[in-house]
């Protein structure tokens, strides 16, 4: 049998173009935050992570431009070497002073941030502990730590009495991480983060929060679930991303001097890695510098999304309950999923679709996601479009 067998005889995707329904990799053509073109039309975006609005921010864009004149358009180098721009510097000072922790250290991308990070803290006689339901990047980090011959085990979905279980069958005296996202990105719920840093110190182990979809969204200011639940002095560690709130690209942790100084000299992903680009550094930073003097785009952001989970209530939609950016909308079997987002498409809402084994089986969904820069025309007319929608395929009597 030859390797490439399997790419020949993959033709899942082939088959729901061939039926006009393939809801991925269709092109933006022009993008202003809540409205996009794509395929010649404009369409109302309800599917970005893009939380605050501010990748069309022209302020932003200036700032991006400007770090291209100054610094040209990459750093040739990883931060080890050549690639340490004083931007860079600057920005993790900021960062570490806007979420309350000693030290940031910067990754190219917020996926090579939990790859990074947790195969290069977790070796051989330590364990990771995931939540079942984490982000893939944090999977991922966990399974090449695995590699490095740690212990990688996982408990039930955002249950703490299933993660003091788990931990009470590792060795009492054995290193251990745990790691959750803070903001799951599917469902939007947030982690039960008092009662798994009661069970933490219970046991004795670290906590590391993914806030990929945290920071911006919930907490003091936009600081995060950490900050949601006055929980800075006791977590341990934060990750993050550049490519939702803060409109561009690019990762980080958070927390003490000596965990960061650490990651800075052993993690291979910043040793063997270019360094975040000019242009990224600096709209990160003007992002930062608007979310600082404009806390109140969080309280829109969550009011606008707030309308969407009523509005999608009343009309009889089944949603996932949370107090986030995010507004699951169930739809329930794949192909139903898929001719639900190709009629959505057609009225000119574009949201994003996910089926298993992304989300569990009978729960494949329209997961939508809101800004702060969506204005009550855009999310009426996504609720006009879900409710015909919905009552053509019988999800709505």
């Amino acid at each position: 049998m030859d390797l490439f067998d399997k790419c020949y005889n993959f033709t899942r995707a082939d088959d729901v173009k061939a039926l006009g329904l393939y809801p991925y990799f269709h092109p933006i053509e022009q993008n202003e935050g809540p409205v996009v073109r794509v395929e010649g039309k404009e369409m109302i975006m309800a599917g970005s992570n893009n939380y605050l609005g501010l990748t069309s921010h022209p302020e932003v864009k200036k700032a991006a431009a400007m770090a291209i004149e100054k610094y040209g358009t990459g750093c040739s180098g990883s931060r080890y070497l050549t690639g340490t721009l004083d931007l860079h510097i600057e920005l993790e000072e900021r960062l570490a002073k806007f979420l309350g922790y000693e030290a940031v250290l910067l990754f190219s991308t917020g996926y090579q941030t939990s790859l990074g990070t947790i195969s290069t803290l977790v070796t051989k006689g330590e364990y990771v502990i995931s939540d079942k339901e984490n982000h893939a990047c944090i999977v991922n980090g966990c399974v090449l730590a695995k590699g490095g011959f740690a212990e990688f085990v996982r408990f039930k979905h955002n249950d703490m009495d299933d993660l003091d279980k788990v931990l009470s069958g590792i060795p009492t005296k054995a290193p251990k991480l745990i790691v959750s996202d803070g903001v799951f990105s599917v469902t939007g719920e947030l982690v039960n983060l008092p009662k798994m840093n009661e069970v933490a110190k219970k046991y004795g182990a670290r906590i590391l929060i993914d806030d990929a979809h945290g920071i911006g969204v919930v907490g003091n200011g936009g600081r995060g679930t950490v900050s949601n639940y006055n929980l800075e002095s006791e977590i341990d560690l934060v990750m993050g991303t550049f490519s939702k709130t803060f409109a561009s690209l690019g990762g980080f942790v958070a927390g003490k001097e000596r965990v960061i100084n650490y990651l800075k000299h052993l993690s291979p992903a910043i040793i063997f890695s270019a360094s975040p680009t000019p242009a990224s550094c600096a709209a990160t930073l003007k992002a930062l510098d608007i979310l600082e003097a404009h806390p109140e785009l969080v309280s829109q952001l969550i009011s606008n999304a707030d309308k969407m989970r009523k509005g999608f209530t009343e009309l009889g939609l089944r949603i996932v309950p949370n107090q986030t950016a995010i507004v699951p909308v169930i739809v329930g079997d794949v192909d139903k999923a898929f001719l639900f987002w190709r009629k959505l498409f057609d009225s000119g809402v574009f949201v994003n679709t996910f089926i298993p084994p992304g989300v569990p089986p009978n729960m494949s969904m329209m997961r939508t996601s809101y800004m702060a820069s969506h204005e009550d025309t855009h999310l009426n007319k996504i609720l006009e479009v879900f409710s015909k929608v919905g009552k053509e395929l019988g999800l709505i009597n």
